[in-house]
């Protein structure tokens, strides 16, 4: 709790050894607090934190065999790339023969083999970036906890660096405990992801779990894009490319507006009951559909899901 505010409720989280764990959710949603609660750098009101299947609730952030790798780097700036790699095995007290061998081992696995006598500065933020995991692997955590690691960076490199953290990460076989708000990358990068909303956990699963079958109506609209339908007093939810627009048969509705976004279209349709749709078509050998044109609707069941709540 911070003062009246509860940050984590009920929380109950078992990540295997080994596994690319992703905490998704908005922000204030109770992602970071866990991270920080599993770091060692928050307390729990209630509850233990376990590592390993050891009890390290009141253990020091210090001493328990985690890294965390952070969105602003958090790079010393009068140390070198070499330097800052170095520091933690300094504090362990390793030898300078050693250090210097680990650290360059993994500035070359991070592909930065030739930028040790650099200082950060000199960096761009994805070097930047892959200096910090270089300083946050080379103790071999059994846990890395990286929070937003990639939001400061631009799209086209943020979803390089993603490909480059799967790929480190099955190479270590770390457990990676990852902090985002970002969809994709969510479903990009992770073995399992949490869904968290207000402090609690919506939902766990695979990404395919979690995009395909949503828990609720919450993770349906956070986790991509979602069309809510009620039907019989039941709510159901279906992608928007899972729809086909001017089928044979299905529901009629006018086109009300029009999205071009590169390789595909979205359209808004409004149904003849009200519903406003969100469909989506590839930009192949379709003609396109002008707003307030007449279509129709159509989805097969095996597409739809029931949601339980709200």
């Amino acid at each position: 709790m911070f003062g009246d505010v509860v940050a984590i409720e009920q929380l109950d989280l078992d990540i295997a050894a080994g596994e690319f764990f992703t905490m998704l959710g908005p922000s204030g949603s109770g992602k970071t607090t866990t991270l920080r609660v599993i770091a060692g750098f928050e307390q729990p009101d209630a509850g233990t934190v376990e590592l390993g299947g050891v009890d390290v609730t009141r253990v020091a952030p210090s001493e328990r065999d985690v890294n965390t790798v952070f969105q602003d780097y958090a790079l010393f700036p009068h140390m070198t790339v070499q330097e800052n790699v170095e520091y933690g095995l300094r504090v362990k007290g390793v030898s300078r023969r050693e250090r210097r061998a680990k650290a360059q081992e993994v500035l070359e696995r991070v592909r930065l083999p030739q930028l040790g006598g650099r200082r950060p500065v000199q960096l761009s933020g994805g070097q930047r970036q892959r200096v910090a995991l270089a300083r946050a692997i080379v103790n071999s955590p059994s846990v890395l906890l990286l929070d937003e690691p990639l939001g400061a960076l631009d799209l086209k490199l943020r979803q390089e660096m993603q490909v480059f953290l799967k790929a480190l990460q099955r190479d270590l076989r770390i457990t990676f405990v990852y902090v985002t708000h970002d969809q994709e990358e969510a479903l990009t990068m992770s073995d399992r992801i949490a869904v968290f909303n207000e402090g609690r956990i919506e939902q766990i699963g695979s990404p395919d779990e979690v995009y395909e079958h949503p828990a609720s109506e919450f993770v349906a609209g956070f986790v991509g894009v979602s069309n809510i339908l009620e039907r019989g007093g039941r709510t159901f939810t279906v992608r928007p490319e899972k729809i086909v627009m001017n089928g044979s048969s299905g529901e009629p509705g006018v086109v009300r507006d029009v999205q071009y976004a590169g390789s595909v279209t979205r359209y808004v349709v409004e149904l003849d009951s009200g519903e406003r749709l969100v469909v989506v078509r590839q930009n192949l050998e379709s003609s396109p559909v002008e707003p307030g044109a007449h279509v129709s609707l159509h989805w097969r069941p095996e597409h739809t899901y029931e949601l339980e709540g709200k």
